[in-house]
C-alpha cells in the first residue's frame, strides 16, 4: 500500500464488493484489493450481493455472472432498478461477444474472463473507480444542457422542453456522453470504449441501436438534435 492509493476526496477508503461463488477467487481477489488499501466485503450469491450493495454502500463492484442463486445480470438489474449506480465489472468464464454484448448493455462496465490476471483486474478496477471520481470532481453542477435539453447526473432525470424523458441507464450513459461533447464529433469506438467501457470488436452495431433508441425518445416529433456524421460518428447540437 503505497502513496498512490485511490482514496475518497475526504481521504476515505474505495469500498469494493466481489460476488463470485469461488471461495478461492473471493479470498484472492479480497487479499489483493486489500493490499490496495481498500475496504472490501464479499458475498458468494446473489440475494447476498444485493444485501451486502444496501448496507455496504460500495464504490465498485466484482461480479460474477454465474452465481448459485441467480445469475449477475440480473443482481446488475436489481441494483441499477434501486438506484445504485456503482461501476461493474463482470467476472465470467462465458468467452463469447454476444456474452460481453449481454452483459455491457445491461449496464456493466467492463469484463474479464477466468482465468484472469489478478494485475490486469485491479488495473481496470483502478480505472473504473478513478473515471466514477473523476466525472463526480469534474460536474459540480448535476445538470448538463444543451439546447432545450436538460440531464441531471445526481437524480438520472431527463427532459425536453420541459417534457421528462425515461432513459434506460445505458441510453441515459450514452445521452450523458454526448452532451458532455456538444457540437463534436464521437466516433463509434470512442463511444463504445466510454460508455460501455469495453471494445467489442465487429460489433459496432450496438452504438448504432442505442442512438436509434435515444433519437426515439429525444427527437421524435421534435427537431432532431442527434445527428448522423457520415463516416465518422455521432453528435449533438441545440436545436
Amino acid at each position: 500500500m503505497g502513496a498512490n492509493t485511490l482514496k475518497h476526496a475526504d481521504g476515505a477508503k474505495i469500498r469494493a464488493l466481489v460476488v463470485d461463488d469461488e471461495e478461492s477467487i473471493l479470498q484472492l481477489l479480497a487479499m489483493a484489493l486489500r493490499y490496495e488499501g481498500w475496504e472490501v466485503e464479499t458475498a458468494a450469491g446473489g440475494a447476498e450481493a444485493l444485501e451486502k450493495v444496501r448496507t455496504f454502500s460500495p464504490d465498485v463492484a466484482v461480479l460474477d455472472i454465474m452465481l448459485p442463486d441467480f445469475d449477475g445480470l440480473q443482481v446488475l438489474s436489481r441494483m441499477r432498478s434501486e438506484g445504485f449506480l456503482l461501476p461493474v465489472l463482470f467476472l465470467t468464464a462465458l468467452d463469447s461477444v454476444d456474452d460481453r454484448v449481454n452483459g455491457l448493455t445491461a449496464g456493466g462496465d467492463d469484463y474479464v474472463v477466468k482465468p484472469f490476471s489478478l494485475e490486469e483486474l485491479i488495473a481496470r478496477l483502478r480505472a473504473l473507480v478513478r473515471r466514477s471520481q473523476l466525472m463526480l470532481d469534474q460536474h459540480p453542477d448535476p445538470v448538463l444542457r444543451v439546447g432545450d435539453l436538460l440531464l441531471n447526473e445526481d437524480s438520472y432525470e431527463v427532459e425536453r422542453g420541459g417534457e421528462p424523458i425515461e432513459l434506460t441507464t445505458t441510453e441515459f450513459e450514452l445521452l450523458r456522453y454526448l452532451m458532455r461533447n456538444p457540437r463534436r464529433v464521437l466516433s463509434k469506438s470512442q463511444i463504445l470504449d466510454r460508455v460501455w467501457s469495453y471494445d467489442f470488436t465487429g460489433k459496432p452495431s450496438v452504438v448504432e441501436l442505442y442512438i436509434s433508441y435515444l433519437r426515439k425518445k429525444i427527437d421524435s416529433g421534435r427537431d432532431p438534435m442527434i445527428h448522423t456524421v457520415r463516416g465518422a460518428g455521432y453528435m449533438i447540437k441545440a436545436a
